[in-house]
């Protein structure tokens, strides 16, 4: 199947869905579409709130995109690569309407930085995470203050240490990345319906004035996020980078 992101309306939830053949990573078309699709069903008078989900039944998704990370030969690349998760964390903290994330699997690196940039996430016992970005030569710089945000520092420090290790979803839900784990896909879309059915019932102004409060304080991520953007793109250009990526390509 080709990559695609797809923004489907029912009942006033608006389902955004993203997908890459492998294991759902994100290249750059496919995070400027995300971040565009999901500021577009956040002004759009037909969605009341918003579920954020990935295409497959395993991976939520992988981070960033190897061989497009492989390939960048100069810091303003890699400045704009990285910036792309910067656009879609801004776009999910700037939404007006809640945004609930629906993690049916792994997610490694910006995946993680995904699921801590919902407002309320959902997820299966199949959804451990990963920050293996140090491992690789880099480090977890845009997504972290949406990681440390949901999660705390300490655990935050304790992923990006532990690059090679993958923590389990019940990890997840005691540091506060996900608000309930399920055994199976289908209870876990049975617990997303019931819950998106109901706020996309609740006064909608009430539900922009409390997304306000709930992200208070973090007005100047536009520039935070922009200046880690390019941290990342520099280093992405070491040898060592270069040389650890190969193995994985």
């Amino acid at each position: 199947m080709e990559p695609y992101v797809t923004l489907n309306i029912e009942n006033k939830v608006g389902y955004v869905e993203f997908y890459h053949p492998n294991r759902n990573s994100m290249p750059s078309d496919i995070l400027d579409l995300l971040a565009q699709t999901i500021k577009g069903a956040g002004e759009n008078d037909d969605v009341n709130v918003i579920v954020l989900k990935s295409g497959g039944d395993r991976t939520f998704c992988a981070g960033a995109s190897f061989n497009e990370i492989i390939a960048i030969e100069d810091e303003e690349t890699g400045f704009q690569f990285f910036s792309g998760f910067a656009k879609v964390i801004n776009a999910m903290r700037k939404c007006p309407k809640f945004i609930i994330g629906r993690v049916q699997g792994k997610s490694v690196g910006g995946g993680v930085g995904l699921a801590a940039a919902t407002d309320y996430c959902l997820a299966t016992q199949y959804a451990s995470i990963k920050l293996s970005e140090l491992s690789i030569g880099i480090g977890p710089f845009v997504i972290e203050p949406a990681v440390s945000r949901k999660i705390g520092k300490n655990a935050m420090s304790q992923m990006t240490i532990d690059a090679e290790t993958f923590f389990s979803s019940e990890f997840a839900k005691e540091k506060g990345l996900f608000s309930e784990v399920f055994e199976t896909v289908e209870e876990l879309d049975n617990a997303v319906k019931v819950l998106v059915t109901k706020l996309a019932s609740y006064n909608q102004e009430a539900v922009k004035e409390m997304k306000k409060v709930m992200w208070v304080g973090t007005d100047y991520w536009d520039d935070l996020l922009s200046e880690r953007a390019k941290i990342s793109g520099k280093l992405v250009l070491s040898e060592f980078t270069k040389n650890t990526l190969k193995r994985f390509r």
